[in-house]
């Protein structure tokens, strides 16, 4: 089975990689899901990141391979607690966070081309507003 994905979001394409050895549960759980389509906006406290808000949707998965700094072009999925469930995109500095403090979420997707227009997707979504998102096996 492949880990390579195609991301389209914001009328730009991206080639990424699911992170199956780092995060096998949360991996297994986003394919259940695939193809995923939603809307990414910008995060309120985060920094230089898109999000998709999912209230409380529960992908059935604790931590693994949690940070709270990702790196641009790394996807989290954060499995919900003390604020709401929700996959964050970081394309520039991330101290990911909420209106109840900080959070740490599941690396569990890297993009792994197209990485110089993922500032162009954050100016998108920060200026024009919530932004499609398609994530499918490639």
């Amino acid at each position: 089975m492949t880990d390579n994905v195609k991301i389209t979001a914001g009328g730009l394409v991206f080639e990424g990689r699911l992170e199956s050895g780092k995060a096998p549960q949360t991996v297994a759980a986003f394919r259940e899901r695939l193809p995923y389509v939603s809307q990414l906006v910008h995060v309120r406290w985060s920094g230089e990141g898109v999000w998709v808000p999912l209230g409380d949707e529960d992908f059935g998965v604790g931590y693994e391979n949690h940070t709270s700094h990702p790196a641009p072009g790394q996807f989290l999925l954060y499995p919900g607690g003390i604020s709401e469930t929700e996959i964050l995109l970081a394309y520039g500095a991330v101290d990911f966070s909420s209106k109840m403090g900080q959070l740490a979420g599941n690396h569990f997707l890297t993009v792994t081309s197209g990485l110089d227009q993922l500032a162009e997707l954050g100016r998108r979504v920060l200026w024009n507003g919530a932004q499609d998102l398609a994530i499918d096996l490639a």
